[in-house]
C-alpha cells in the first residue's frame, strides 16, 4: 500500500513503482486525498482508498482523525508492506503502520525542508517537534527508510531518529529516458528555463529577479518559468505577485504544463534555484534532455548534477550570482552543449526510472 497526500504527485512521481510492484505480483493499493486524478489511479488497475488529510496541519484534531483513518484502513486490509510518501504521510503513516502491527513499513524522505535547514542553529521547537514524530513514525522493527540525498540521512541519523540498517539511497524518482530524449539546442536566442511549483523556497523570486537583471543582454537570453501559484500552501507566491510579473514580462508566465520533455527540449538551460530539495524531479528530467543546468548549491540540488561537468552551482537566495551563472551559459554555447551531454551521461548511468524501479521493487520482496 502506498501512502501519499496527493494523488496527482502519485501520478507524477510514484506510479512507475507502483506498476513495477503489480507485474511483480504484488496487489497494489494506493491511499491519498481525494482529487480529479483518483480516476486515472484506477484506471492503472491499482486500488485507491480516500483518506481525509489536510494539507496545512493547523487543526490537531484534523491531523489525529487522518492518523485513525490510516490506522482503520491497515487493520481492515492488512498489507504486508506500506510505502509512505512525503512528509505527513510518512509521519501518520508510520505512527498507523506501528499501532496497525502492519509486518513491514518502508518510508521515503523526499527532502527535510525548512524546519531542518542549517540558517537557524539556536533552539528550534519545530524542529524539536518534528524530530520527535520523526523518531516515532520510523521506529518500526521492520522498515526502511528511503533518501534521495546523503545529507539528509546524515541529519536524522545524527538526531538519531533511524538506525543505520534502516538507511537506503536511492537518488531521485527516476526518469523514463525514451520520454525525455536528448536533442540538439533549439535554434535563436539562448531560453533559460524553471519547471517548479511557484513556491518562495523553490527560489521562484530569485529567478524573477535574475530574469531582471539581465534583460537587454546581448545574448537575447529569455526566462520561462513554467508552475502556477498554489494557494493551499504557506510558502506559495500569490495570484497577485503572478499577474505580477506577467505585465511586467522579464519572464514568460507559462502556468502549469504537461509537457515538460518538449519544454525542454525547446530550451537551452535549466534552473532551479531551491533552498532544499530531496533530489529534484525537474533536474533530472532537465539532465535526460542533455540541458545544462544552473542551480544551488544545497542538499538535493547539488546532488541532482555534476558540478562543473554537467551544470553550475550558485548559492541560494543570491539572484546577483543566479543571473551570472546562466549569462555565462547564454554566452558559451559550446560549454552548455558539453555540459548538457554530460547530464544525459548521468541520467542515463544514475536516474533511469527502471533501475529506480528495481530497486524499489527489491525492497518489496526482502521486506515482505
Amino acid at each position: 500500500m502506498f501512502v501519499v497526500n496527493n494523488p496527482a504527485f502519485f501520478l507524477s512521481h510514484r506510479l512507475p513503482l507502483a506498476l513495477g510492484a503489480k507485474e511483480a505480483g504484488f496487489e497494489v493499493h494506493v491511499a491519498t486525498m481525494d482529487g480529479p486524478s483518483v480516476p486515472e489511479i484506477l484506471a492503472h488497475g491499482l486500488v485507491h482508498h480516500v483518506i481525509p488529510m489536510s494539507r496545512s496541519g493547523r487543526n490537531p484534531a484534523q491531523e489525529v482523525q487522518s492518523i485513525y483513518a490510516l490506522w482503520k484502513l491497515f487493520r481492515r486490509l492488512q498489507p504486508d508492506v506500506v510505502h509512505a510518501v512525503t512528509i505527513k504521510p510518512v509521519l501518520y503513516g508510520g505512527i498507523a503502520a506501528r499501532l496497525a502491527r502492519v509486518p513491514a513499513y518502508i518510508a521515503a524522505i523526499s527532502g527535510l525542508g525548512f524546519v531542518f535547514s542549517d540558517r537557524d542553529r539556536r533552539f528550534n521547537f519545530l524542529r524539536l517537534a518534528a524530530t520527535g514524530l520523526y523518531r516515532l513514525a520510523l521506529g518500526h522493527p521492520n522498515s526502511r527508510v528511503i533518501f534521495q540525498n546523503v545529507n539528509d540521512s546524515e541529519v536524522l541519523r545524527r538526531a538519531r531518529v533511524v538506525r543505520p540498517e534502516q538507511v537506503v539511497l536511492i537518488r531521485g524518482s527516476g526518469v523514463d529516458l525514451n520520454e525525455f530524449q536528448a536533442s540538439p539546442e533549439p535554434d535563436g536566442p539562448p531560453v533559460a528555463i524553471m519547471a517548479a511549483r511557484l513556491l518562495f523556497d523553490k527560489g521562484v523570486a530569485e529567478f524573477v529577479e535574475a530574469a531582471r537583471m539581465t534583460a537587454g543582454d546581448a545574448s537575447g537570453l529569455r526566462w520561462l518559468l513554467v508552475g502556477a501559484p498554489d494557494p493551499g500552501n504557506p510558502a506559495s507566491i500569490s495570484e497577485l505577485e503572478f499577474a505580477s510579473w506577467q505585465r511586467e514580462g522579464f519572464v514568460q508566465c507559462l502556468g502549469e504544463r504537461s509537457d515538460i520533455a518538449a519544454l525542454y527540449q525547446q530550451s537551452n538551460i535549466a534552473v532551479l534555484p531551491s533552498y532544499r530539495e530531496g533530489l529534484p524531479k525537474s533536474l533530472v528530467e532537465a539532465a535526460a534532455c542533455g540541458r545544462a543546468v544552473v542551480t544551488t548549491d544545497v542538499p538535493g540540488c547539488r546532488d541532482a548534477i555534476e558540478p562543473g561537468i554537467s551544470g553550475l552551482l550558485v548559492p541560494a537566495r543570491n539572484a546577483r550570482a543566479l543571473a551570472d551563472a546562466v549569462l555565462r551559459l547564454a554566452r558559451e554555447p559550446e560549454l552548455r552543449h558539453k555540459m548538457g551531454a554530460e547530464g544525459r551521461i548521468l541520467a542515463e548511468q544514475e536516474f533511469d526510472i527502471r533501475k529506480v524501479v528495481q530497486a524499489h521493487v527489491g525492497l518489496y520482496e526482502m521486506l515482505s
